[in-house]
């Protein structure tokens, strides 16, 4: 049978890639030839397909034996579910100032998920045992809302990494109130590639309860999946994913994208290369005088201080995000497919403007 004919034409250069997002990058031709395997014929929908139910093991793989993924649509839908499954309706979630949650979710949680969040200003991005306390107070004040959860993000949105040790410290503490530990897993593969261990080790090993797991900033076209953990912990995951509208009727599109990823070590290679690329440019970055590297760059990511004019003149050759803009703070982040040339000719374009 000769391939359907398409009008669709391509719009856009295939070889230009920036260092706004890691999100700005394709689906991984692996992902799309799954996706191309699990196409045709007619499946169950709502997740009661055979893709869905092979995925159930590969997570069981990745986080244990008690774990179940409910795949899901994008990365705020996975966390507005996940964190609506371990709070109640008086419920309150203690997170980092700096947290995606609180910062880039447009008030999801809160206008969404009806929780309140606690935030905690950080010097790197990452919650400790003292920092949580400034916030873990309260729980018979009928006048507050009550800690219920402490959600952590790993790798964080500053780039930088927990330990094992510092996520079972926080997990310890956290149960030892009462409150449950959700994880921010949207580049977790990167943390899993830095550290270089598997995602077990920091997750269902040291008592997360409950993760948010990405796909689409490590290759997927689209789809993550909240990853069930302490099953004590939720409760009514279906009904909640539903109403969150986060239920997908052809679900084996999803879950045919996480099988690819991680089946194998898709996953693994795609985070390693995007942090190998980051750390290129970093070091390159290190020897421009009058740009400050600010965070360790622990994963796919560089936040850095330079002037404002010399940013706004970099942007027109390449795509960045400021971080912000007031103190000269901008965000780098590599992809899966970003080249060394990539890094080398943007290394070569921030020295050009920086001795303008």
């Amino acid at each position: 049978m000769n391939p359907p004919k398409t009008d669709a034409r391509r719009r856009h250069d295939p070889e230009v890639r920036g260092f706004a997002s890691d999100n700005y990058a394709g689906a991984h031709p692996e992902v799309l030839a799954a996706l191309a395997v699990a196409n045709g014929g007619h499946q169950v929908a709502y997740g009661e397909d055979v893709y869905t139910e092979n995925l159930q093991q590969i997570i069981r793989g990745h986080f244990g034996s008690t774990a179940e993924a409910f795949p899901v649509f994008n990365g705020t839908g996975a966390n507005v579910v996940a964190l609506q499954a371990v709070t109640d309706r008086w419920g309150a979630v203690i997170c980092a100032e700096s947290a995606h949650i609180n910062v880039d979710e447009g008030g999801a949680p809160e206008r969404m998920g009806g929780l309140k969040l606690l935030t905690v200003p950080t010097p790197d991005g990452k919650l400790t045992p003292e920092l949580i306390d400034r916030q873990a107070y309260g729980w018979d004040d009928e006048h507050r809302a009550m800690p219920q959860v402490v959600s952590i993000t790993q790798s964080t949105e500053l780039g930088t990494l927990y330990t094992p040790d510092e996520i079972r410290a926080i997990c310890e503490h956290a149960h030892a109130h009462g409150m449950k530990v959700h994880l921010d897993g949207s580049r977790i593969a990167n943390a899993a590639a830095s550290l270089n261990m598997p995602m077990r080790a920091f997750t269902n090993a040291v008592g997360v309860d409950i993760l948010s797991l990405g796909g689409t900033k490590n290759g997927a076209l689209f789809g993550e999946a909240v990853v069930v953990i302490n099953q004590d912990a939720v409760s009514h995951m279906k009904h909640l994913r539903k109403l969150s509208m986060q239920l997908a009727s052809k679900m084996r599109f999803v879950s045919v994208q996480l099988e690819a990823l991680l089946a194998k070590d898709l996953w693994l290679r795609n985070a390693r290369h995007a942090n190998e690329m980051a750390q290129r440019l970093a070091e390159g970055v290190r020897s421009v005088h009058g740009v400050e590297i600010l965070y360790p760059v622990q994963a796919n990511g560089i936040f850095a201080k330079l002037p404002n004019e010399v940013s706004e003149r970099l942007q027109q050759r390449f795509r960045f995000y400021f971080w912000d803009e007031a103190a000269g703070v901008v965000r780098w982040m590599c992809a899966y497919d970003t080249t060394e040339d990539d890094v080398d000719r943007f290394l070569a374009a921030l020295k050009e403007e920086m001795a303008r």
